[in-house]
């Protein structure tokens, strides 16, 4: 009985190995011979920021080295949200890829359903770039280091207001973690992007602000706006003067990032394919001088690297999103 229980399960075990091995062979075959058509690299925000330079320069370095049309598809919408949608949707054989920011890993704690879930439905190919916040005063303040700020914050409890690109934003956040980490009580000023902010912040509508190092460089070196740190763990290569927020607040890192996916389950043969090129480029000292005019830094990790980040960043501010009691209104 038991030799023909042992006879009967032969064939089977021969007939899965073959299906295994088959389909082994086709995600070889499908990789050796990717992309054999034009791919979609979807950014979830509107044309002329940093998210959307950045990915834009992931399309020329696909098409130069593929020989395949690679087209920037940007999908503006419910704080980016749509476009990453679509992508978590998308057949996953590495033709249609996403480009986000870091608030991919915030809006998970701000809004209560998202239609895709970040960890789950993406396959991670490599983070970009990184870009710091910086936090600036007005001139009339008197506070002359992130220290001083501190302790006149302390001082005079919610007293002294920021401005930044709205709620939930990359700029709100790092405002908020550093309220956490120091016990400070200042108070958001929300506007509807980073220009408005920097409007009234330069105006002194508000004693300090929160937003991009790259949007306030220009208004830190004509004096209009001083400097107090920037919000990277360490010191910006393209403002060196000016200190992290870690000098004062140790441990204290908020380093907005662009990064590359794909749809869940695409071929890893296929993801490596696409990181090797993606890192090249990234290597590249005329992408690295491109960054840096941008004050960002170019990256390029492994795919386990970045997946390690997402994680990460995701349950950072989960927890800072609780604590603070945020919420999308």
């Amino acid at each position: 009985m038991r030799l023909v229980q042992h006879v009967t399960l032969v064939p089977a075990v021969v007939a899965s190995c073959l299906l295994v091995s088959a389909h082994v062979h086709a995600q070889t075959d499908t990789a050796a011979n990717y992309p054999a058509r034009p791919i979609r690299i979807v950014v979830p925000q509107s044309p002329g920021g940093s998210t959307d330079l950045t990915a834009r320069l992931v399309a020329k370095q696909l098409n130069d080295a593929f020989k395949q049309s690679a087209v920037v598809d940007n999908r503006p919408g419910a704080g980016s949200t749509s476009g990453t949608e679509i992508v978590s949707r998308a057949a996953a054989d590495g033709y249609t890829m996403l480009v986000v920011a870091s608030s991919f890993t915030i809006n998970p704690a701000l809004y209560k359903k998202l239609p895709y879930d970040p960890i789950r439905d993406f396959s991670p190919i490599t983070q970009l770039s990184r870009f710091p916040n910086m936090i600036c005063a007005h001139p009339s303040l008197p506070a002359k280091t992130l220290a001083d700020m501190i302790a006149l914050a302390k001082a005079k409890p919610g007293t002294l207001n920021y401005a930044s690109a709205g709620t939930g934003t990359g700029t709100h956040m790092s405002a908020e973690l550093l309220r956490q980490m120091t016990g400070i009580d200042i108070v958001q000023v929300p506007f509807k992007g980073g220009g408005p902010a920097m409007v009234a912040a330069i105006g002194g509508q508000t004693q300090l602000i929160v937003s991009t190092a790259v949007g306030l460089l220009q208004h830190v070196r004509s004096g209009k706006l001083r400097p107090l740190a920037v919000t990277s763990a360490k010191r910006s290569p393209s403002a060196p003067e000016i200190p992290a927020i870690a000098e004062t607040v140790p441990g204290y890192d908020h380093e907005p990032w662009n990064g590359l996916l794909a749809p869940a389950k695409t071929p890893p043969a296929i993801v490596a394919k696409i990181n090797a090129e993606v890192v090249r480029m990234l290597q590249s000292a005329e992408v690295k001088k491109i960054f840096a005019s941008e004050a960002g830094e170019a990256v390029g990790n492994t795919p386990a690297e970045f997946t390690a980040l997402i994680k990460s960043e995701s349950a950072k501010w989960a927890k800072v999103v609780q604590v603070g009691g945020i919420k999308i209104e």
